[in-house]
């Protein structure tokens, strides 16, 4: 079994910063992409940031200048530091990984943290 705990959400003030983690254990072959999406009700869940096993970056367009994405490769983990937070960044955020066992490649995801930015 495959696990991606997530840690690091919770309440912060217009222009203040968190740090998001998440860690993957379990049967591990190999970390694939690793991602951060972030979901309000009643909206889809969109992509905010992503890195690749080499280590390439992506960023949504909202986030950039804002947010870094960085992986600690050792402890298939992956962070996310959120600076400069807006009240329109509250949402549930997602951790995502694809990940390779010895007998599959798929998606997984973290049970999602609350990020909620307000005075």
């Amino acid at each position: 079994q495959v696990q991606l705990v997530e840690s690091g959400g919770g309440l912060v003030q217009p222009g203040g910063s968190l740090r998001l983690s998440c860690a993957a254990s379990g049967s591990i072959f190999s970390v694939h992409d690793m991602a951060w999406y972030r979901q309000d009700p009643g909206k889809q869940r969109e992509v905010v940031a992503r890195i690749s096993s080499s280590g390439r970056t992506n960023y949504a367009d909202s986030v950039k200048g804002r947010f870094t994405i960085s992986r600690d490769y050792a402890k298939n983990t992956v962070f996310l530091q959120m600076n400069s937070l807006k009240p329109e960044d509250t949402a549930v955020y997602y951790c995502y990984a694809r990940i390779e066992r010895t007998v599959d490649l798929r998606d997984y995801w973290g049970q999602g943290t609350q990020v909620t930015v307000s005075s």
